[in-house]
């Protein structure tokens, strides 16, 4: 009777722990940018189903809006803020972080550095200053006015995690994606850096970096063109957002004491940044 008995207390510390550890992001708040799409909506429906509270930050309002609309009827019973946010200027971040509500402010638990885009695949010769400054604005001076904006909060409370969307373009370059690469190449390098910043801290500093996802990112590469778009991933089954949002929201929600400081996550059919196996007709 003993051992059955320590058996079923067992049991039970099992399903606590299992219950504590779904838990975790309860009540939290997440600040995720480029949130009306792609990677960053699927993590606003991921947090919104553990509970936490959320500011989410685009270019477009209006599918913020929407996406807010969507969440607050599913999940009642959490906090959603949205912001319409370039990222690509800092003022814009400093004045959009003084201008959260009373219960965000300074108070950040998570933040979701995932604002990026690339533009074309043309060799560097033939890349323009615009799509060169779009790139490196957004996929970089972006992510580094948000931590700088969010990370002194963090420090401050002594708690916090900041998680980068980086890239497998940001471990290999390939041919005629030499800015973006550059850019996730930057993703990588500071995140790394940021690990040896904060380390005499309990602030978490995180990377996921994603091969081939099709979303509306891909789109964006091609100006527009859906079709050409798609091709990319003809033959084969490519990651999707919520695929990644489940990763993200995974290493949010490790204990205090554990950070995944880099994930690469590849689909089934991918090896590296250019080699994949698609299957013909």
């Amino acid at each position: 009777m003993i051992r059955a008995a320590l058996q079923q207390k067992a049991a039970w510390n099992n399903v606590a722990k299992r219950f504590y550890a779904q838990r975790r992001l309860e009540k939290k708040n997440v600040l995720i940018t480029g949130a009306s799409s792609g990677i960053g909506a699927a993590c606003a429906r991921e947090f919104a189903r553990e509970g936490s509270n959320l500011i989410l930050t685009a270019r477009r309002l209006d599918r913020l809006e929407a996406l807010k609309d969507e969440l607050k009827q599913k999940h009642n019973d959490i906090n959603v803020h949205t912001l319409k946010l370039d990222v690509r200027k800092k003022q814009n971040i400093d004045a959009a972080v003084a201008s959260l509500p009373t219960t965000f402010k300074g108070n950040i638990d998570v933040l979701v550095n995932n604002a990026g885009l690339v533009i074309g695949m043309d060799p560097l010769v033939e890349v323009t200053e615009d799509a060169y400054d779009t790139m490196i604005d957004t996929n970089v001076k972006g992510l580094v006015f948000l931590t700088q904006a969010i990370l002194p909060g963090m420090i401050e409370r002594q708690r916090g995690h900041i998680i980068n969307v980086g890239s497998v373009a940001g471990k290999q370059s390939y041919r005629n994606g030499s800015i973006y690469c550059a850019s996730k190449h930057a993703v990588d390098a500071i995140s790394r850096a940021l690990l040896y910043e904060t380390m005499e801290t309990p602030i978490r500093i995180s990377q996921i970096c994603p091969g081939l996802v099709n979303t509306e990112f891909s789109t964006v590469r091609f100006h527009g063109d859906k079709q050409k778009a798609d091709s990319v991933y003809e033959g084969l089954q490519p990651l999707v957002g919520e695929d990644i949002a489940e990763l993200i929201v995974f290493t949010a929600g490790r204990p205090p004491h554990v950070n995944i400081a880099d994930m690469l996550v590849f689909p089934t059919n991918q090896a590296d940044a250019t080699t994949k196996y698609a299957k013909k007709g």
